[in-house]
């Protein structure tokens, strides 16, 4: 049966706000031609509503580390699944799962299970306040997105719904920074609890703002929140198995109090995690009698074993199939090739490649070197022509290979073509639909 898209994206939004569960995902994130839904995926693809079959270049949100329904972590869910998913007591799956993950990170002794990103970072903000008896959280200003919880949405436009009283509590400082985040405890004696941040941007992987290297600039921040009676919080949501395995903060050794995990730790499955040191994780524990108890995470279903047996197969193929070094030398190749493409059609006023090793992104610009949404809007309405689900960044996984590298060169460079004459006779002429829109913003348009 031939689904109908435009009723379909219509039923969406009739049923559900914002027509999805994550707005990354929602209408106004893609051009007009943009698949509707998702019926499945294999491998490094994704097929539409339509049937119509498009190399993915997000891979969930970036949290498909291994490939769409890979056999190896999908037979060892369906084993788990037979043993049953969620019980009144602990599951043996469970010491399994936090012996094995703590293994990968000596700095901490401690973990607890969670079903999304926004309730780790939360719980990682609520035992820093309880550690330090102190209510201020200081985070990167440019970071895009730590949670949907009250103390980060303060900070963004769309705030509705929030107690306009609480933001005094949530500081930001200059990414990459070192003076900024001086600046800030300085400006605020006694009153942090923490600093929250990515250890690493894929903007800043080679040097930061402040003309330090990466590893340099996190261990002074580190030494800089600790030496001020702070914690250091690493944010591991995107960088976890994707910059090092795990991720890192144990790539550089960081003295890091807390970390957050998800993303691509289970290959897409839902699973998410706090790791820390034992003193401070174990406010949330039972067994202190002296100390007032931090109702830290309390989730039914924080610790299914079906994610549970994701995240254990996921370590095991990344430690067998070496996926980090793979990853890593195809987006060498990608980002290689789109440069000599930007450089061949004289575009680099428009488009400008972020590189790193672990990820590429674009921004686009118009011609007075302003971010252009429209630009934006027309590479992915281009790219998805020939069969490319494009948002503005290219995040590898496993499953991709050399022909899908060179798939995406062929049609960057034709959707390059296409925004030179855009430029030249005017954008009606190509463009079809609405521009897409950011996700923070105050009003829908």
């Amino acid at each position: 049966m031939k689904i109908n898209s435009k009723n379909l994206s219509k039923k969406f939004h009739k049923l559900i706000p914002g027509g999805c569960h994550t707005y990354s995902k929602a209408d106004n994130q893609f051009p007009e031609n943009s698949p509707k839904a998702i019926k499945y995926g294999k491998g490094a693809y994704i097929f539409s509503e339509q049937n119509i079959k498009y190399l993915d270049c997000g891979m969930g949100l970036s949290s498909v580390s291994v490939g769409h329904a890979n056999k190896f972590i999908n037979n060892a869910v369906k084993k788990a699944i037979d043993k049953g998913t969620n019980f009144n007591r602990p599951s043996l799956l469970e010491l399994v799962t936090a012996e094995k993950f703590l293994h990968l990170i000596p700095q901490h002794q401690m973990i607890k299970f969670a079903k999304n990103g926004s309730t780790a970072t939360t719980a990682a903000i609520k035992l820093a306040r309880a550690y330090t008896n102190r209510d201020y959280i200081l985070f990167p200003k440019t970071h895009p997105f730590y949670s949907y919880d009250d103390w980060y949405m303060i900070t963004k436009e769309c705030n509705a719904g929030i107690p306009k009283s609480i933001s005094k509590f949530s500081i930001q400082f200059e990414q990459c920074n070192i003076e900024s985040l001086k600046k800030a405890f300085k400006e605020n004696p006694n009153k942090i609890a923490c600093v929250i941040m990515e250890p690493e941007k894929n903007y800043c992987n080679v040097s930061c703002n402040c003309k330090i290297r990466v590893d340099d600039f996190l261990k002074q921040a580190v030494n800089l929140a600790h030496d001020n009676g702070a914690l250091f919080i690493t944010d591991e949501m995107v960088t976890g198995f994707k910059t090092y395995l795990p991720g890192s903060t144990v790539k550089y050794n960081l003295d890091a109090d807390l970390t957050t995990w998800g993303k691509g730790i289970a290959n897409g499955f839902s699973f998410c995690a706090l790791t820390g040191k034992k003193k401070i994780m174990e406010l949330g524990g039972i067994k202190d009698k002296n100390r007032e108890k931090v109702f830290l995470i309390s989730t039914t279903h924080g610790a299914e074993t079906t994610s549970l047996a994701a995240v254990n197969a996921t370590i095991d193929f990344f430690k067998k199939k070496k996926v980090i070094y793979k990853n890593k030398n195809l987006l060498k190749k990608l980002t290689l090739g789109c440069k000599k493409i930007i450089q061949e059609l004289n575009v680099d006023r428009f488009v400008k490649l972020i590189e790193s090793d672990w990820l590429v992104s674009f921004d686009f610009y118009d011609n007075k070197n302003r971010i252009c949404l429209k630009t934006k809007t027309l590479i992915q309405q281009e790219m998805i022509k020939k069969n490319i689900l494009f948002q503005g960044f290219f995040i590898p996984c496993y499953a991709h290979n050399a022909k899908d590298i060179y798939k995406f060169h062929s049609a960057f460079k034709n959707s390059l073509k296409i925004l030179n004459l855009a430029w030249l006779n005017g954008f009606n002429k190509y463009l079809r639909g609405k521009i897409v829109q950011p996700v923070f913003t105050r009003y829908n348009k």
